[in-house]
């Protein structure tokens, strides 16, 4: 994937409108809240089985962990457009006018639920918060932080929709927590979720691109935990927790990987090219390797520059196994 560096944003701008409305809040120095289960279990255990095509494998469906209260998965499939406002090649929400990229992602939407009926869509815009970069900024860190205003377009972009905004980060040489601070009061809005790209991670200082990064257990652990603790203290519906992955090194220790009744996880497989070599990946890195839920992108170019020439349909990413209840448009 192809990195750009961003000029004017090495420092965010003074905090707009909806950063400034919001109260800062301290999440671990408040008491945690003790809940109890409010979903239908009944079909929460009918739908994940019809996720795995109503059979039961050694993997699938995983054991449940029963979401808190008001969770949008398994109720929901997502289907997410993803990208950044400054660049065309790093997404379609750069490629299109605003207006066009919420007509498309609405046209997915309808294709979707027509490919499902039994799983209704809940649209999505995963905006890239912070980039990984090719050179080290002045901290040394390799990663560029997007200003407020950036975040608060998505945010506003999302809303038009009812969609759910989802905020990724690729991390660079920085840390997830130095990260996530900064993106805490959006977290805390209801309606907004994580990403973490294992990717552009690059623990052992090399520069993003030059080879693949890679994120422990441990770390997708903290990002969970870090978002437990958000929305326990805001009384949230449980948040997303998405995570990228398309080799085996992108997640390291997988089975300490633990899951909690305020955070969803999706191991996304986020490969391109041949449908054949998607399917492979997804069955080895994500299918074959179950922590709770799955999903799956699709790359508007990537995946059409050889033949058949086309994307795969609605109906073919079905028939994976499990099929993915989390859809990503690049």
């Amino acid at each position: 994937m192809v990195i750009f560096i961003f000029a004017g944003c090495s420092k965010p701008e003074r905090r707009s409108t909806h950063f400034t409305a919001l109260k800062k809040h301290s999440v671990s120095a408040t008491k945690a809240v003790v809940y109890n289960p409010q979903i239908d279990t009944a079909l929460y255990n009918s739908l994940t089985l019809h996720l795995a095509h109503d059979i039961t494998s050694t993997n699938w469906p995983v054991k449940p962990t029963y979401p808190c209260t008001s969770s949008i998965l398994p109720f929901k499939r997502v289907v997410a457009y993803y990208g950044n406002f400054y660049s065309a090649h790093m997404g379609i929400l750069g490629a299109l006018p605003p207006d066009d990229v919420l007509k498309r992602l609405q046209l997915e939407v309808k294709a979707w639920e027509k490919a499902d009926t039994l799983i209704p869509v809940q649209p999505a815009i995963e905006y890239i918060a912070v980039t990984a970069q090719s050179k080290p900024g002045k901290d040394g860190k390799y990663r560029q932080r997007m200003p407020f205003s950036q975040i608060d377009k998505a945010l506003q972009l999302a809303e038009k929709i009812n969609a759910v905004l989802i905020l990724d980060v690729q991390a660079g040489a920085s840390r997830l927590a130095d990260e996530l601070s900064l993106l805490q009061p959006y977290l805390e809005m209801n309606n907004v979720h994580l990403a973490i790209d294992p990717e552009f991670s690059m623990k052992d200082g090399s520069i993003p691109s030059s080879k693949i990064g890679s994120l422990d257990a441990s770390d997708v652990n903290y990002a969970s935990g870090y978002l437990a603790q958000i929305v326990r203290a805001k009384h949230l519906s449980p948040k997303l927790l998405i995570v990228h992955r398309f080799t085996e090194h992108m997640i390291t220790n997988y089975r300490a990987i633990t899951t909690r009744p305020e955070v969803q996880i999706v191991m996304s497989m986020d490969g391109f090219g041949l449908a054949a070599k998607k399917i492979y990946t997804y069955k080895t890195f994500i299918a074959d390797e179950p922590v709770q839920f799955t999903g799956f992108k699709l790359f508007y170019k990537n995946d059409i520059k050889l033949p058949p020439y086309r994307l795969m349909t609605p109906a073919e990413v079905l028939k994976l196994n499990p099929s993915p209840i989390y859809i990503q448009y690049q």
